[in-house]
């Protein structure tokens, strides 16, 4: 497949198959927002519980948060948001568009009359570059005037930083511990695209490990490989994972070291997770900002530190997205083409379809007690119109593993067909034992 058409045709799929729609279409749509559709929230709630259920439940160390949106500016001036979360900006007085300055489409210098804008061509139209800030501003207080201003947060992190004493004190941890976040963001983004890779309203999933000074670099590079892992044993391909490392100019201001972790979409290598050492950078400013000591007192040493703290930062929109292209391929069965997701069954957003072979016979009334029956375990989807091979279809393009069949059989024996969505085999199974056999095979 071309790359130039692959994204083309991943995008019409999940508009099609109900994964994703633009934001408010009927009005035109809003610029890089989207709505997950039927199938689209199933895929990422799937994929948000893994991640949960890998970070707190199977681990004694970390414990989980949800903080709040809307926070005390004061958070955003100790961490540097305020004064430094900018970009500078280039409008065109013509035709209203913004770009980035650093935008390499814009031919002359922005502000003086040579500089040509990029989109409708006009020149002279340019303003100079200008500062930007990247966070959305509103307002509490019933009067916008006299209301206090409030931030919309732009990443997750700081909620957990806030909230470290109250989790530290609660739960009884002892470093080294983490917490676990879950949350959406928003970012007033200039150059947004690429379908739901940069988007202005966004979902994170952080987790930030405190951790003694000298001992950063250890866990570091445990987390490295853990994150790594984790996402070889999502069933991405291995080919099309890499790590990233930021060079010493690339390292954001409070970072000791960072790492991405890159997957090869059609547009290119592209950072969908970060592992960083942050240092005590956080807490330290957050000290300093609050007045409130936030220092370690370690048990064993009778001696306090400030934490250092090791970052993992994954967007679930992007997981999302790379678990979508990841599993799209086109093949061709038996003379003909066929569009497949081939989801790791344990994330696909439907586990099994049901079908009556045809609409006779009994079949129907014993597929839909089938479907209800397992409807109480698992995501099912009854489906009686068309061809039984046309209804195989449109659930291989729906990513879902298996196909149940009722058919003449059926009503003889109690036994129905299960069909497999990658191998294609068909084999027979007891109807009273299909959840079993379906449950088997959808661990992992």
């Amino acid at each position: 497949m071309a790359h130039a058409n692959v994204m083309d045709k991943i995008v019409s799929l999940a508009k099609r198959r109900g994964f994703v729609f633009q934001s408010s279409e009927i009005y035109g749509g809003l610029g890089s927002v989207w709505d997950y559709g039927p199938l689209g929230v199933e895929l990422k709630k799937n994929l948000k519980e893994r991640w949960w259920r890998s970070m707190v439940y199977q681990r004694d160390d970390i414990e989980g948060v949800d903080a709040a949106i809307l926070m005390h500016p004061k958070v955003w001036e100790a961490s540097g948001h305020v004064s430094g979360f900018t970009d500078p900006l280039v409008d065109c007085k013509q035709c209203k568009h913004r770009f980035r300055a650093d935008d390499p489409r814009l031919k002359g210098t922005p502000g003086e009359p040579d500089a040509q804008c990029p989109d409708c061509g006009t020149k002279g139209t340019l303003t100079a570059p200008r500062l930007f800030n990247l966070m959305f501003k509103t307002f509490i207080g019933p009067v916008e005037e006299q209301a206090a201003v409030v931030y919309l947060r732009p990443e997750t992190a700081q909620g957990i930083y806030v909230n470290y004493l109250n989790v530290l004190q609660s739960s009884r941890q002892k470093i080294p511990f983490g917490i676990a976040q879950i949350g959406k963001a928003f970012r007033n983004e200039i150059t947004p695209g690429n379908f739901t890779f940069r988007t202005r309203e966004f979902e994170q999933m952080e987790m930030q490990f405190f951790v003694k000074p000298g001992e950063d670099e250890r866990w570091f590079e445990e987390w490295k490989a853990a994150r790594m892992q984790w996402h070889a044993d999502l069933g991405i391909t291995a080919a099309k994972l890499r790590f990233h490392p930021h060079a010493k100019d690339e390292l954001a201001h409070y970072a000791k070291a960072a790492f991405d972790i890159e997957y090869e979409f059609p547009f290119g290598w592209q950072e969908f997770e970060g592992i960083h050492n942050r240092t005590d950078f956080d807490l330290g400013r957050h000290q300093e900002h609050s007045g409130k000591k936030l220092d370690y007192l370690d048990p064993a040493t009778n001696t306090r530190f400030l934490p250092y703290i090791i970052e993992t930062s994954l967007g679930a929109d992007r997981l999302a997205l790379v678990a979508l292209v990841d599993a799209y391929t086109e093949e061709e069965v038996e003379g003909e083409q066929r569009v497949v997701l081939r989801f790791l069954p344990a994330i696909a957003p439907i586990k099994a379809g049901v079908f009556p072979l045809v609409k006779k016979d009994g079949m129907p009334e014993f597929a839909t007690r089938l479907a209800a029956d397992l409807r109480h375990h698992l995501t099912v989807f009854y489906d009686d119109g068309g061809s039984i091979g046309r209804r195989y279809r449109r659930q291989d393009e729906a990513g879902t593993p298996f196909g149940i069949t009722v058919d003449g059989q059926t009503l003889e024996d109690q036994t129905v067909t299960v069909r497999d969505r990658d191998t294609l085999r068909q084999e027979r199974v007891a109807a009273d034992g299909v959840l079993a056999h379906l449950q088997a095979r959808l661990v992992g």
